[in-house]
């Protein structure tokens, strides 16, 4: 499908978010109702045309709540998706395939007016908050007791569980990166991965590092530049490769979604 806007990259994205502390809390105060990659979609475009990050709707999504958007502004584009059903000629069993593609039909608060006549409607943050508990049912990990003796040791990931060192500097981060671990993969066959472990393929303690990085920095909370540092030394001045890009994105939805009350963001 034609669209008048290209989507950046995703590592693109992703790496400016990583070089560019105060992004992603700024994002999700603005489109939490939206998966992550929406929310920096939103703001590239945005910073893109001078726009400042408000709420964001649809053109009849803004009449419902009394707005009409002003004349002469063009809509924003977010990722949309798509199930795609193939029927087997031969076996006749159907498969479905879920797609994405880019389409023009939002626009943040800064591009519409009041409605005349119509009453508006309370538009104000709603914020859902993240839940350990609930994403760590809704994902299937489960959470054991620490029985590391290495007090430098924050946390490990084993199999479908994680263990968080109780005295962790930064216990939230420290619960998103074991969490990243096993949605990554990294811990499959009761493969054991003890956070800070000199690892031979760095790349896994970057895409977990880089998960927790942007789900502290989406919430606001501590040891987002300590995080930003430790992705610094595993991937040694290097960017983050767009195939470990997509992995991130994809977990860091799973992650966010899984821990609040909203579980189907756009």
């Amino acid at each position: 499908m034609k669209t008048t806007f290209d989507a950046p990259k995703f590592s693109v994205m992703l790496n400016d978010a990583v070089n560019n502390p105060g992004t992603l809390s700024k994002c999700y105060s603005a489109f939490h109702n939206y998966s992550f990659h929406n929310q920096l979609l939103a703001m590239f475009q945005c910073c893109e045309r001078g726009l400042s990050l408000g709420p964001i709707s649809t053109f009849n999504g803004w009449r419902e709540k009394g707005y009409v958007v002003k004349k002469g502004q063009k809509a924003l584009s977010l990722w949309m998706p798509w199930t795609k059903r193939t029927k087997n000629e031969e076996t006749g069993e159907e498969s479905f395939k879920r797609l994405f593609f880019v389409k023009n039909l939002w626009f943040v608060f800064g591009q519409v007016q009041p409605l005349e006549g119509e009453k508006q409607k309370d538009i104000s943050a709603k914020i859902s908050e993240w839940d350990k508990e609930t994403a760590l049912r809704i994902l299937g990990i489960s959470e054991k007791p620490f029985e590391m003796l290495s007090g430098n040791c924050q946390g490990y990931a084993i199999g479908n569980s994680i263990a968080i060192n109780p005295l962790a500097e930064f216990p939230h981060k420290t619960t998103f990166h074991e969490m990243a671990h096993v949605q990554l993969g990294h811990t499959k066959d009761g493969k054991k991965i003890v956070d800070g472990e000199v690892l031979d393929r760095n790349i896994m303690e970057v895409e977990a590092e880089t998960t927790a990085y942007c789900l502290t920095s989406l919430f606001d909370l501590p040891g987002q530049e300590e995080s930003r540092g430790y992705i610094q030394h595993w991937i040694k001045g290097k960017e983050i490769p767009e195939e470990n890009a997509k992995r991130i994105f994809k977990v860091v939805n799973q992650i966010m979604d899984a821990g609040r009350e909203k579980k189907n963001a756009l």
